[in-house]
């Protein structure tokens, strides 16, 4: 159910596409997706990932180790508030059990129809103060049916995102299958990186005048 009038409140994020505020309300602590900042020209496609999160966290129904869809009313998208460091805070260098944690988290999301489709940002990776793993950040999430022969394509991205965040932390425990897969490249990511990459650099960069950085933080 959604607060309408929160207590407190600490901006974790603001950009054209809305605020993220870490809000203390009523019944506790969550995050909220602020749409109503964002820019005019900028509501639709703001009101579109915002939709596409509440559905994929809809879908999770509180997995564990993911947030809770609390209430989305087109302005606001409310979720639970999840304890942790981003992966580039809290590096996990040298911790297999991470890892191996982080892949069976990835195939539960998998099994429950969802790629999560951003998991090259250490941003929505979390190291939670157990040192497990958890995901955030579901804006450009697709769901679909999971053996499907395109979700079971971006599944095998996410895999390899992750794999690469294994390969920077962890690469003396990657097995052989997993470096073959690193080496295989798709479809999506090659028409991504020629036309869509470029593009987003151009809107991101040149127009909204932010960078991202990948999720890695701001830059020394």
């Amino acid at each position: 159910m959604l607060d309408s009038s929160p207590d407190t409140f600490i901006t974790l994020k603001a950009d054209s596409f809305g605020r993220i505020l870490l809000v203390d309300g009523e019944h506790g602590r969550f995050v909220r997706r602020d749409l109503g900042a964002t820019p005019l020209w900028l509501r639709l496609p703001a009101w579109w990932l915002a939709r596409r999160e509440a559905r994929a966290l809809a879908r999770l129904d509180g997995m564990e180790a993911t947030p809770r869809l609390l209430g989305w009313d087109g302005r606001w998208l409310d979720r639970s508030y999840m304890e942790g460091a981003a992966m580039y805070q809290r590096p996990p260098r040298g911790d297999l059990a991470y890892f191996r944690a982080a892949r069976r988290l990835l195939q539960r999301v998998h099994r429950q129809g969802i790629a999560h489709n951003d998991l090259a940002k250490e941003a929505n990776w979390l190291v939670r103060e157990d040192g497990s793993p958890a995901l955030i950040d579901f804006q450009l999430a697709v769901c679909g049916n999971p053996r499907s022969r395109w979700m079971r394509l971006l599944a095998r991205e996410d895999l390899r995102h992750l794999l690469k965040h294994k390969r920077m932390y962890c690469g003396a425990a990657l097995t052989p299958v997993e470096r073959r897969l690193l080496k295989r490249h798709s479809w999506v990511r090659e028409l991504w990186f020629a036309t869509g990459k470029p593009v987003y650099r151009f809107v991101t960069r040149r127009i909204l005048h932010w960078e991202d950085n990948e999720g890695q933080g701001p830059k020394p």
